[in-house]
């Protein structure tokens, strides 16, 4: 068990990031100087010295060691999905026999993994074994605890010997500063002259669902996937709408306490919880950082939620679709964009500058999500997210835009060039001086949307719950940094600066407002209006992936500085692999449930109906029902195994193609999965006839409605 807080002695403000070298300890434990220097290195302005970082390693190893730490991991986020560590300990060994507890600035800036052993799409061959991990100064080292064991864990970006991002981290610092640079120069042109910093912040929300061990373990598919590959929804789902928001059971919720208290002792912002619509299912949310930060507090939390849950006899399913017939887990990425002094850049103003500043970024945002929606759809594919997207409980595969009524009606009379009539029935003249106040929260938030504006920040919500925030924030940064850029380009060449913004606002609204979408985007109707409207619906995965490459997406990685072409086609080869080999080990747990537990399960099932079959025959009675049961089960039962042949055969083909990493996705897309499908037909179906007793594991209303 972690350290259990006793708040009766120890106040939650006391606890609030004890286990966090934040910025507090740091004032208390550097020296004013050195202190001074690091935050410059922190806001870009200067480079980090030898001397800085030794003094550094120094303070946060002696505050490591007083917290019970013994050894130290740089943390970092390989192209696995999930985050490593290598640890090491403070040890130094004497020539005496004894011990000098030591941790240098070197060994604080850089460590060396191996990087031939994670994936690299060929960035690196077998034998250039040479990788490094670098200390991220933006982001704050942890007391990383569980089980009482206490590890300082430092946040590093990973990269190769001769400089190739490994990581999902350095392309997201990338696109930070892409976005930084590209916002600062639009900002210059319009006249603000105190902002020196631009700053993407991301808040998180974790959808995750919990099941008893004891369940989990006698479930195979759920051990070695994450989700169910067999089951039957029970009498009762998710219909009654009677979880969400409900009564948070007992056992719930003293795991929920537990998991604050070690997040807020993390400086993790655990700020909601609450159940969520499907049985077991439920969702924390985290307040604000930055993106970098974000996206490592989030990777904390999902570790936490899973080590918390197993200290209770649970288990945390942190899959997109670990069950069908209910809703999956998504991760709700909200972004909004500000400066360094305090300022929300789309947040409507009081002034018509101000307003003209909100919709100059309002309508570059709308035009990136329109010309590069590829992207930001590929940035939520995985296969997980395939089972969840467009299903009647998460976004389409369609990218559009919610805007609500009364922001669209403002952007369709600029457009338009007509008078906008107020809710109180004054007209109001939408020109270059007095584009009007925005009420803030005057239209219903629409769930259904993939990208919806909230006020002052835009909801992405296809990202799944599995996933790193890193991948879906790299691409928004970059596309909004590409549209701000020809934004600049054009401010800084204009006579009249005023003028050409109204121009931009009005020319970026009018050509790309297609993308805007307030109705009901579960709605079958909607895919064919996207269609007439041209827009792109990449309904898996691998469709979505294939856009990674495009030359007009590479173009925009190298000109900010985001991806090399090299890094972003290894990651497209990294991602299909990586999708081709989750669904063939889907697809083979699958065949060997069927084979080894289902069938053998239902066939003795089937025995003893037929001996009962003939018991009452033997006594003259007439057991149509049951002769029409067996029936029906022997069917199942060889149709289980016919289908089970089948996958391995469409398995054993997918797999044989070796040289294209994109035609074997496609394998297992267009194949092996429909090969799946049918086979969790009759599967299925054997679960519905046969006795419980005799099958082989938990079923739907034991995980779901036993907690």
């Amino acid at each position: 068990m972690s350290e259990c807080i006793d708040f009766t002695k120890k106040s939650l403000t006391e606890v609030y990031g004890e286990n966090c070298f934040s910025d507090v300890i740091m004032q208390e434990r550097l020296p004013a100087k050195v202190y001074k220097e690091l935050k410059s290195v922190q806001n870009g302005e200067r480079s980090l010295s030898p001397e800085v970082a030794e003094v550094v390693a120094n303070a946060m190893k002696d505050w490591a060691l007083e917290k019970g730490a013994t050894h130290y991991t740089h943390w970092f986020q390989p192209l696995t999905g999930l985050t490593a560590e290598k640890h090491d300990s403070f040890i130094n060994p004497c020539y005496d026999g004894t011990v000098l507890l030591e941790f240098s600035g070197k060994e604080l800036i850089q460590g060396e993994p191996d990087a031939s052993s994670f994936p690299n799409g060929g960035l690196r061959a077998t034998f250039e074994a040479r990788g490094y991990t670098a200390w991220d100064t933006t982001s704050p080292a942890v007391i990383k605890e569980n089980l009482g064991v206490k590890t300082l864990t430092i946040p590093t970006a990973f990269i190769s010997y001769t400089g190739e991002a490994l990581d999902k981290k350095v392309p997201l610092l990338r696109s930070m500063e892409a976005i930084n640079r590209q916002a600062l120069r639009v900002l210059k042109a319009i006249g603000n002259t105190t902002t020196s910093r631009i700053i993407t912040n991301v808040g998180p929300e974790q959808e995750y669902f919990l099941v008893d061990e004891e369940f989990y373990d006698q479930r195979p598919d759920l051990r070695l996937t994450g989700r169910t590959v067999f089951g039957t929804m029970s009498a009762k789902g998710q219909e009654m709408d009677d979880h969400y928001f409900g009564a948070i059971k007992e056992r719930v919720a003293v795991f929920m306490k537990e998991l604050n208290y070690d997040l807020w002792r993390l400086g993790i912002s655990a700020k909601t919880q609450h159940n969520e619509v499907a049985p077991n299912q439920f969702e924390i949310a985290t307040i604000y950082d930055t993106a970098n930060r974000s996206t490592d507090t989030n990777q904390l939390l999902m570790e936490t939620i899973k080590n918390v849950a197993n200290r209770h006899g649970l288990v945390a399913l942190l899959h997109e679709k670990p069950f069908a017939g209910v809703n999956g887990s998504g991760k709700h990425n909200n972004w909004s964009i500000g400066t360094d002094d305090g300022h929300n850049l789309l947040q409507p103003g009081d002034s018509p500058e101000d307003n003209a500043q909100f919709l100059l970024f309002l309508t570059s945002v709308i035009k990136a999500v329109d010309m590069y929606a590829p992207l930001l759809r590929l940035s939520a594919a995985n296969a997980g997210n395939d089972h969840r997207l467009g299903a009647n409980e998460a976004p389409p595969a369609i990218i559009s835009m919610f805007l609500g009524d009364q922001l669209t009606e403002i952007l369709d009379c600029i457009a338009d060039e007509r008078e906008l009539k107020k809710r109180d029935g004054k007209l109001v003249e939408v020109g270059v001086t007095t584009i009007p106040r925005f009420p803030m929260d005057t239209t219903d938030r629409n769930r259904t949307s993939p990208f919806a504006f909230t006020g002052n920040k835009f909801e992405f919500r296809m990202v799944g719950s599995l996933q790193s925030l890193a991948g879906p924030n790299t691409m928004i940064n970059t596309v909004v940094a590409e549209i701000l850029s020809e934004v600049a380009d054009r401010l800084e060449r204009s006579e009249n600066v005023m003028k050409e913004t109204a121009a931009i606002i009005k020319e970026f609204y009018s050509r790309h407002r297609r993308i805007v979408f307030n109705g009901n985007g579960y709605a079958q109707e909607w895919v064919a209006e996207a269609l007439s409207r041209g827009l792109p619906n990449l309904t898996s995965t691998v469709s979505a992936l294939a856009k990674m490459t495009d030359p007009e997406y590479v173009k925009i990685f190298e000109k900010h500085g985001v991806f090399s072409k090299a890094e972003i086609e290894s990651r497209e080869e990294i991602y299909l692999e990586t999708y081709s080999k989750q669904i063939n080990i889907e697809a083979g747990i699958m065949a060997e449930m069927a084979k080894r537990m289902i069938v053998p399960a239902s066939t003795r099932y089937l025995q003893e109906v037929l001996d009962s079959v003939k018991s009452q025959t033997a006594l003259g009675l007439d057991p149509a029902a049951q002769k029409a049961l067996a029936e029906k089960l022997s069917i199942h039962v060889n149709s289980t195994l016919t289908a089970a042949d089948t996958l391995e055969d469409e398995m054993a083909a997918a797999l044989a193609i070796e040289d294209d990493t994109l035609k074997q996705a496609k394998a297992y897309r267009n194949t092996v999965i429909p090969a799946m499908a049918a086979l969790r037909t009759h599967g299925d179906m054997l679960e519905k006839m046969t006795d419980k007793a005799y099958w082989p594991f938990p079923s739907y209303e034991d995980m779901l409605f036993r907690l």
